[in-house]
């Protein structure tokens, strides 16, 4: 951060659009009038729009606006998930209560952002009979096509035959939505039911007294 701005002295322009230490617009003003400002109170002048006309120039604590600075990139760091590639291992004897699983686990990886391919291992004689794993293969990217795309299509690699899907970020993003929701108009529901009066009937008891 330090290299890319200039301040104080460093500062090369003869006039500047000076912005002071509370955000205010104090307006264009010569460079030794706004140096002179920033060090009355303390502050440094810091050069934050250099290819205006002309530079824009603010009043402020720079180690504290480079601490700043540095901290809101350390946390759009950590809020952007790093895309995993998800292994999914199929086999053409696979059966269908198993596809069935194995295309729910998909499923959650790629709501999750992560990439997902899928690995059916031909053993032995089974080489013979690649069609049963395309077949496969094609029947998961079609189960998955509301949220998915297709990266690579089924290839063969060695005895394995792949096949990489990548989440499609605007359904994932629709199925985010729905999914919220669903789980406020679950939350008042519950709230709603709680919340509801209790009944006026007269007690057993009271109704056998009458008698």
């Amino acid at each position: 951060m330090r290299d890319k701005l200039r301040i104080n002295n460093r500062i090369r322009a003869r006039e500047v659009r000076l912005i002071d230490e509370n955000g205010v617009q104090v307006g264009i003003v010569p460079i030794r009038d706004a140096l002179s400002m920033a060090e009355e109170r303390g502050l440094d002048l810091v050069e934050v729009a250099p290819n205006a006309v002309p530079p824009v120039c603010r009043i402020l604590d720079y180690g504290k606006f480079c601490y700043e600075q540095s901290k809101k990139e350390r946390e759009a760091r950590k809020n952007q998930k790093q895309v995993e590639v998800k292994q999914i291992r199929l086999e053409p004897k696979t059966n269908e209560h198993d596809l069935e699983v194995k295309a729910k686990q998909a499923r959650r990886f790629l709501l999750e952002g992560d990439k997902v391919k899928f690995n059916l291992r031909f053993r032995g004689r089974e080489i013979f009979h690649q069609e049963i794993g395309l077949e496969m293969l094609e029947r998961m990217a079609e189960e998955l096509r509301d949220i998915s795309v297709v990266e690579q299509r089924p290839t063969m690699e060695g005895r394995v035959l792949t096949l990489l899907l990548a989440p499609n970020q605007k359904a994932r993003a629709q199925a985010q939505r729905e999914r919220q929701q669903q789980t406020s108009r679950s939350t008042t529901s519950s709230v709603a039911k709680v919340s509801a009066p209790a009944s006026d009937a007269a007690p057993d008891n009271q109704a056998d007294e009458e008698d």
